[in-house]
């Protein structure tokens, strides 16, 4: 079993994420219950946005998940996976709603993208697109963020009879769209239209005045032919003229090439959007802002001008769909290639099929992780199927790992895979032990990794999380002896060899025998301020004073927003005699951490200075 942890002198932070699920009896699905909101509250609008959506559908108060993230539009991945991801697991994990949400619904104020490389094999996409995966992380599984994922839901060349209503009983992904507009009032009409869908409409299909790609023609010529063979002809308007479609009304459905065609270089194309209406473009960067362009821009699809840009880009924006009427709209953060985009062919049969906004969005879309944005509300169902009961998303609780049934069986499958030959009986201990942890029962987690210890003795995971766990609660001598035993069975486990040296210098005063160990974590990772700062450390405390110095200095360039080791770098310089430059560190340390001001090291080090100071 791989446990996620991160360097760090006593660091106890290996998040799980697991979670208790009540069983009740069964009640309609895909309905509130199964919708997660997100709210930014950095983000004015996301609170209004969330309160207004959550009363509307009826939401429980357990499924809204309270984030504190970035509110531009783009995002570093990092601060990605600490205010966005993580807490949206914790949430899923704290509440057992792993199964039983299978839809996550952002709100405006939450990034739309995740910056990163460009390109086919480029690590940028959208935060919706990259969330969409996060059932298939917390099972354990290791995602990659390079390029696009195959999306496990994607109808591709399938009947849409072969289509079937999502949960997480064949699909190991959450849907994810979110409520956003150029403007609140806009997204508050959203709702409202997504509350109350209609069933009249045309489909509007709008070829290219000039051909750019053939296939983009033939999907929505597809598109076409399939809703007539389904009985829906009368809706179908398929535009090949070079006049283009304009002043259609009533519209449920509409797709067109945005600014790659030189005749929808417009704010407007006059389509009559009723309550419920989908909307879609090939353009490759429609999803870019929300942020409102002046009235008088309008795209041009001229990338040598950029004076004609908005937001980045020349190009239509779906912002201007939403303001016209839509009440569920695709786009793309950046680049996508076209065969990446949503199929008008399977996204409008599948919605006068029954599916809702998201999954007929969702049956569309080849690819995760990728650049795909989805704005709606995810029950809009203007032409409803028989609903699931709960019993057909969620099976019980597993009594062993108190985990959502579904789930604790893909996660106990990845663990068991990942943890070779350890008994079952161990690594389901394990799970109940995050699961406990979760739920801040530290000693009955405590208590189940010892039982998972004692079936198996050589599992160097939860070894290490005991000691993490006895440092804790300063259980120090029973931290050693844990991470002594992780070193036995994985030599090379530099945070093992890094928290044993500092536990062994700094609270059993041995800093002879933590020596070999922080050497041996800095082999292994020689770049690592972290680890840098405890060989220090564990020299400066064995009194080899220049040798510390040296290394602390190192220390601090790795990690010099670390007001930590810039603190130990200063009592090393002063022990040396460096007033000048133990006065430099010091205060770059109180800089950066004020509170260190109190310590009883920064008073002992002021002492020290001040002697420093005094004619010798």
């Amino acid at each position: 079993m791989q446990w996620t942890v991160r360097f760090r002198h006593h660091f106890f932070a290996v998040l799980a994420f697991v979670g208790l699920l009540g069983w009740a009896v069964s009640a309609d699905a895909q309905s509130a219950e199964n919708v997660a909101v997100i709210v930014n509250d950095a983000s004015p609008a996301s609170q209004q946005i969330a309160e207004y959506y959550v009363r509307k559908r009826g939401i429980p108060a357990s499924n809204v998940f309270r984030i504190k993230a970035p509110t531009g539009d783009s995002v570093e991945r990092t601060a990605y996976l600490a205010t966005i991801e993580q807490p949206i697991a914790t949430a899923l994990a704290r509440e057992g709603l792993h199964d039983r949400v299978l839809y996550l619904v952002l709100t405006k104020g939450v990034p739309l993208r995740i910056t990163g490389t460009s390109g086919a094999t480029g690590t940028t996409s959208s935060v919706d697109s990259e969330l969409a995966l996060l059932y298939r992380r917390l099972e354990g599984v290791n995602v990659p963020v390079v390029g696009r994922v195959d999306n496990p839901y994607f109808l591709g060349a399938r009947e849409i009879r072969d289509a079937k209503p999502f949960t997480h009983r064949e699909f190991d992904i959450y849907l994810v769209t979110r409520l956003d507009a150029f403007t609140v009032p806009e997204v508050l009409a959203l709702i409202d239209k997504g509350s109350a869908p209609v069933t009249e409409g045309k489909i509007v299909l709008d070829e290219q005045d000039k051909l750019v790609d053939r296939a983009g023609e033939l999907w929505l010529e597809a598109a076409a032919t399939r809703l007539t063979a389904a009985g829906q002809g009368n809706r179908v308007v398929l535009e090949k003229t070079v006049q283009g479609a304009r002043d259609v009304n009533p519209v449920l459905g509409y797709y067109s090439w945005g600014s790659n065609d030189p005749r929808n270089r417009v704010r407007r194309f006059g389509m009559g959007f009723v309550a419920g209406a989908l909307a879609a473009t090939f353009v490759s960067s429609d999803a870019r802002t929300f942020n409102e362009p002046p009235a008088d821009w309008v795209p041009s699809g001229d990338w040598n001008d950029r004076r004609a840009f908005f937001g980045g880009s020349p190009q239509t924006l779906i912002g201007d769909l939403i303001r016209e009427g839509a009440t569920g709209v695709a786009g793309h953060v950046t680049e996508p290639f076209l065969q990446s985009t949503i199929r008008p062919e399977i996204l409008f049969p599948a919605y006068l099929a029954g599916f809702n906004l998201v999954e007929s969005f969702y049956l569309a879309m080849p690819h995760l992780s990728w650049q795909t944005v989805v704005v709606g509300d995810p029950l809009a169902t203007p032409f409803p199927r028989k609903t699931l009961t709960r019993a057909d998303i969620e099976d019980v609780v597993d009594a062993q790992t108190t985990l959502p049934g579904l789930f604790s069986k893909r996660r106990i499958e990845v663990a068991a895979a990942q943890s070779p030959g350890m008994a079952p009986r161990a690594v389901t201990l394990a799970l109940r032990a995050d699961t406990l942890l979760v739920r801040g029962d530290v000693a009955a987690a405590t208590v189940a990794f010892e039982e998972a210890t004692s079936v198996a003795p050589n599992f160097g995971g939860v070894h290490f999380r005991l000691a993490t766990l006895y440092e804790q609660s300063e259980k120090f001598d029973l931290a050693i002896a844990r991470y002594k035993r992780v070193i036995e069975l994985q030599p090379r486990n530099v945070v093992a060899l890094n928290n044993l040296a500092f536990r062994l210098a700094t609270t059993k005063n041995a800093p002879a025998e933590a020596l070999p160990f922080a050497q041996q974590a800095q082999r292994l990772a020689p770049q690592s301020g972290v680890i840098l700062d405890t060989l220090g450390w564990v020299q400066y405390l064995a009194g080899d004073k220049a040798a510390a110095v040296k290394t602390l200095a190192a220390a601090a360039k790795g990690e010099p927003t670390n007001a930590e080791i810039r603190l130990h770098s200063a009592i090393a310089l002063a022990a040396n005699g460096a007033k000048a430059a133990s006065e430099f560190e010091l205060a770059e340390a109180l800089r950066l951490s004020p509170g260190l001001e109190a310590s009883p090291e920064v008073r002992a080090l002021r002492a020290v200075i001040e002697k420093l100071t005094q004619p010798q």
